[in-house]
């Protein structure tokens, strides 16, 4: 009997979890879709406009960074074989590190997403902040879904 109240506390955490997840990635998957900023975002890429170009490939870069410090924190209880505290990160010596580089990539490249939209394509404003918004929503809703490992302890 343990064993099945065990697993629904499992799935129950997991099902909550996911829709949390889900509340970030459907709105922001539809609303940078409807938008078209996807398709803005890689027509400055493909430019020959240098600028404009510069800005959107540093917009790039910076997420790929995100994305690559995201990954690199969710591993690195398996890296280290302790987990972290994340509570206490500013103590802790690889995340006192990391955290402040992926907070900077993040606000960075929000906002050179933000400049490449609103000044580069035909978005605007509004749209680019919307559209840069929703992009971020949708990744980081994305990442979100991916499993922490966990490290056994003694």
């Amino acid at each position: 009997m343990s064993i099945w109240t065990e697993g629904n506390t499992y799935l129950m955490n997991t099902s909550s979890h996911t829709l949390r997840q889900i509340k970030l990635i459907l709105p922001g998957g539809a609303i940078a879709y409807y938008f078209g900023t996807l398709q803005e975002f890689w027509t400055i890429i493909r430019s020959d406009a240098g600028l404009a170009r510069s800005t959107a490939l540093a917009a790039l870069f910076s997420g790929c960074t995100t994305i690559a410090l995201f990954i690199f924190v969710l591993l690195t209880p398996w890296i280290r074989g302790v987990e972290p505290d994340f509570r206490e990160w500013r103590e802790s010596g690889i995340l006192s590190s990391v955290i402040p580089l992926l907070t900077t990539s993040i606000v960075l490249g929000w906002l050179l997403l933000v400049i490449s939209l609103a000044h580069y394509s035909d978005s605007g404003i509004f749209r680019g902040v919307v559209g840069a918004s929703a992009v971020y929503a949708l990744s980081f809703g994305l990442l979100g879904l991916l499993p922490a490992p966990k490290v056994k302890r003694t």
